[in-house]
């Protein structure tokens, strides 16, 4: 196993322990959940590297790569939720969005032909993560004000204003958007991938 593989696994493997800890009632545990999720994240930016630097790329971390992306983002979603700090809708439409695209890569990769992938694509990618450290940390900051019984303005003016909602529901209309995009650009694979599942349950006799 090659070391952007290795990181790839890292990511997957943190994934629990980081929730783990975030649902920990202290302060500490919730700040040691931050680091977690933190160097899970750094993980994909240096596979990505190293692959590309020394030639790693395969076909089994092309799979793998955004397959623990999703996992680590997955599992943050759904803790905010838990946590009352985002609605369910947002987490399922970028929960099922980015899945069903995850599957349609790995279906395309087996198929040897590459879905289209556009720069829209990158930077939701990119807002998304950046989007959700926001949240993260308004959470911590939430959280710490709290545990110490201390009156902080800004987290009262945000919380009044539901502002961890309404950028998480913006980044899931964009993620649905892109969704669309993506679907359309790649609309053959699609009709393939479902003509394959169609004769898998449903047989010719």
């Amino acid at each position: 196993m090659n070391l952007p593989t290795q990181l790839t696994v890292l990511r997957i493997i943190l994934t629990p322990f980081f929730v783990y800890t975030l649902f920990l009632d202290h302060l500490i545990f919730k700040y040691i959940s931050f680091v977690i999720f933190t160097v899970a994240s750094l993980t994909d930016l240096y596979d990505g590297y190293y692959a590309k630097k020394y030639g790693y790329v395969t076909k089994w971390g092309k799979f793998l790569d955004p397959l623990a992306d999703k996992i680590l983002v997955s599992a943050a979603l759904i803790a905010f939720y838990i946590l009352d700090y985002i609605h369910l809708w947002v987490v399922i439409v970028i929960v099922t969005r980015d899945f069903f695209i995850t599957g349609l890569r790995s279906y395309a990769l087996y198929r040897e032909k590459p879905v289209v992938t556009r720069e829209y694509a990158r930077w939701k990618t990119f807002m998304q993560m950046t989007a959700v450290f926001i949240v993260y940390i308004f959470l911590l900051v939430d959280y710490q004000a709290r545990y110490l019984e201390q009156n902080y303005v800004v987290v009262e003016f945000l919380r009044k204003i539901n502002f961890t909602n309404k950028l998480m529901a913006f980044i899931a209309l964009l993620t649905l958007v892109t969704g669309v995009l993506y679907f359309i650009e790649n609309r053959s694979q699609i009709k393939t991938l479902f003509i394959s599942f169609y004769k898998i349950f449903i047989p010719s006799e």
